[in-house]
């Protein structure tokens, strides 16, 4: 299983050195291929903390991400929210003490542990979404540039209507999502603000995700994600 990870990170990084260095600008679709990759590929377990801004409340939790799979372990009360990319679209399920099942979409607006996170999140179902559309190009700080893409929903289920990404150049992975409602408005904001680089590879070190009311302009709830050096499967 490494050495086809490790193919397969090789195949990842020729890609998209492939797809950012061509004279055309690259597709939607192409884009979509580089960020599906990006979370395919990850190979770590890791631990972290989710934080209100507000109340200051406090989780740890421990995240495991390989074999394609990524799953959010949480104790007292303990739960297991796992996601499994090799079916399209990706597959959450749940397991809590005496009961596993697959967390059906009505549920997908729920917030996650009461924080600023809900299932539609950590399920990544709009990165399989179709027909994504590339808004431009834009910087997200330090001299990096982005591809902004922009996906529908294809089913009108779940909280939002259209989700904006923010696709970095060199690796593919995403900088920054913005979730809008049916309506709409945005509700929803996720920005990397800080990554580490474990070997080849960059892992987010702190996450901020924003809830929105009145079409984004007032922030209503704030909570950090933020990870500590992850050790390698």
């Amino acid at each position: 299983m490494k050495k086809t990870l490790a193919l397969f990170a090789i195949l990842s990084t020729t890609l998209c050195r492939l797809v950012f260095a061509q004279e055309s600008p690259p597709t939607a679709e192409e884009v979509m291929r580089l960020v599906r990759l990006s979370y395919a590929l990850q190979d770590h377990k890791l631990s972290g903390a989710l934080r209100d801004s507000d109340s200051g409340k406090e989780e740890p939790f421990a995240l495991a991400m390989t074999q394609q799979v990524i799953r959010f372990r949480f104790e007292n009360p303990a739960q297991i929210v796992h996601l499994d990319l090799t079916t399209s679209p990706p597959t959450l399920r749940e397991t809590k003490p005496g009961a596993a099942a697959n967390v059906p979409l009505e549920r997908y607006g729920e917030n996650v542990r009461g924080f600023q996170l809900n299932y539609e999140d950590l399920s990544l179902r709009f990165i399989e979404w179709p027909n994504p559309k590339i808004l431009g190009e834009e910087g997200i700080g330090g001299g990096q540039k982005a591809w902004k893409v922009r996906v529908v929903t294809p089913d009108g289920k779940g909280p939002y209507g259209t989700v904006d990404m923010w696709v970095h150049q060199g690796s593919g992975g995403m900088a920054k999502m913005e979730g809008w409602d049916k309506q709409g408005n945005l509700i929803k904001r996720f920005q990397i603000r800080s990554v580490q680089k474990v070997g080849d590879a960059h892992i987010p070190k702190e996450m901020r995700i924003e809830t929105f009311e009145q079409n984004g302009k007032k922030i209503v709830g704030r909570t950090y994600m933020t990870f500590d050096k992850p050790e390698k499967n």
